[in-house]
């Protein structure tokens, strides 16, 4: 079992920041993201998450062009942007990832089941990358509010990665975070049958 402190960063005291303090993440701290979020389960082992780390001046202008509104200020201020996207063609590394069978085609000619793993398991991979980002000491700011046809064109053109979600990146700063809104009770969310 993991230390209170250890569930406490990951879950209990988390939060999602809207407000950086001006202090910059380095390329080892997302390296170490990454080598520790491609560890988690996804279904096969597809993987599809690809993600783009926005952090100079000129890609962030980029990206600002693409958030709503109410996303603008709080993605400006954050030192980096995580796009978590979703390779729409993953299941050609599946004889790669998953060699022991012909995984590959269960998805070949399949859009359906193409669109819905996914999305399924980037979003399950968005969920590990912050984790791995908060197991390394950095607050994040997850976000839906975007273009995601502009957000597509800007950073993933020409490729066949789609846009899931975007997560700021850094050092919150806890003295503008909101009260914390209430969450279902067990009873209220879980039935064990």
């Amino acid at each position: 079992m993991l230390s209170k402190e250890a569930l406490d960063t990951l879950f209990t005291n988390a939060r999602t920041h809207n407000a950086w303090l001006d202090k910059p993440v380095t390329d080892a701290q997302l390296q170490e993201i990454y080598d520790l979020m491609k560890w988690g389960s996804t279904s096969a082992n597809c993987s599809p998450a690809r993600i783009v780390f926005v952090r100079s001046d000129a890609e962030k202008q980029k990206l600002l062009g693409c958030v709503s509104q109410g996303n603008f200020e709080k993605t400006k201020a954050a030192p980096v942007t995580a796009i978590i996207g979703m390779d729409m063609e993953f299941f050609e590394k599946l004889p790669q990832l998953f060699p022991h069978a012909d995984a590959r085609s269960w998805f070949v000619g399949n859009q359906a089941n193409i669109d819905a793993t996914a999305f399924r398991n980037s979003s399950l991979q968005g969920a590990y990358f912050m984790l791995a980002a908060r197991a390394v000491g950095l607050d994040c700011g997850p976000m839906s509010g975007f273009d995601a046809d502009k957000l597509n064109a800007a950073f993933f053109a020409g490729t066949t990665v789609k846009v899931n979600f975007i997560c700021n990146l850094g050092y919150g700063d806890a003295q503008q975070l909101f009260p914390r809104s209430p969450r279902l009770s067990f009873d209220e969310a879980c039935k064990i049958v």
